[in-house]
């Protein structure tokens, strides 16, 4: 069972290497994250809390934009592509199963995304230290925001395993990835928002809206870190929604969502004819 699928996660990682995924994603990482070090840290004094706790509440809102972009785009022809190529006919030939196939290649792309934002956040880590004496404080946050990061990825990785076994070409299924980031991370809290306001506090504002959240990996994310940090207030719009929602609610959905996505490439990865 392992060895086939690390054999695969090898074979997919030189294929990254190639086509330079490592490098744009480890670049994209570090160029964002040492950014926000430098801008997103100056409500330290109004919120009480050291440097290195803002910069993760900044590097939430980072992530929850970048992990799932960097991931789909990796992602979105791992299927199409080798149909596209005639690859895939010939892999299935070899002694290994669909799921071993789509285990091998989450293995080399999570790999290469959390190398990418283990990087991107250690170095703001760093910024924070060279100026805040206390910034030691906020290493537990930015531990759970990396682990948290490297769930999100996988689930949105999955998630284009899927789009790309649902699609038989490459452009297809990069246009897919595109619209499920659009919806699921500009649009849909967009949405949540026009709804909130024309609400008005009432009973979607308290009853739906937190089922709403958890139901989106991105806001699930977003809100695990928030709550569990101290510094939830300076990110603002969903900080606010972040202590209503008990932590252990936020961690399951993020907890769950690479499961169900990896579920779901699978099952429409099983449907695919060479």
């Amino acid at each position: 069972m392992i060895a086939p699928v690390l054999a695969t996660a090898a074979t997919e990682y030189r294929i990254a290497l190639r086509n330079r995924w490592v490098l744009i994603a480890t670049l994209l990482m570090l160029l964002f994250s040492l950014v926000l070090a430098a801008a997103g840290a100056a409500p330290t004094g109004d919120v009480g809390v050291d440097r290195l706790s803002i910069t993760v509440a900044s590097l939430t809102s980072l992530a929850v934009y970048l992990v799932p972009l960097l991931a789909l785009l990796m992602s979105f022809d791992a299927i199409a592509g080798e149909t596209e190529r005639g690859t895939l006919p010939l892999l299935l030939t070899y002694p290994v199963s669909r799921l071993q196939i789509l285990l091998g290649k989450l293995v080399a792309h999570l790999g290469v995304l959390t190398l990418a934002v283990a990087l991107g956040y250690g170095a703001a880590a760093l910024a924070a230290f060279l100026f805040d004496s206390s910034a030691m404080e906020g290493l537990p946050a930015l531990w759970r925001l990396l682990w948290s990061s490297a769930l999100l990825g996988a689930t949105f990785l999955g998630a284009g395993y899927a789009l790309s076994s649902l699609s038989r070409r490459p452009s297809g299924a990069a246009g897919l990835a595109i619209g499920l980031w659009l919806g699921l991370v500009v649009l849909y809290d967009l949405g949540l928002l026009a709804m909130i306001v024309s609400d008005g506090g009432g009973q979607f504002t308290t009853e739906f809206l937190p089922v709403a959240l958890l139901a989106n990996p991105a806001d699930a994310f977003r809100l695990f870190n928030l709550t569990a940090s101290e510094a939830a207030a300076a990110a603002g719009g969903v900080g606010g929604a972040a202590g209503s929602i008990p932590l252990w609610q936020s961690l399951t959905s993020v907890a769950l969502w690479p499961l169900l996505a990896l579920a779901l490439a699978w099952a429409a990865f099983r449907k695919v004819t060479p």
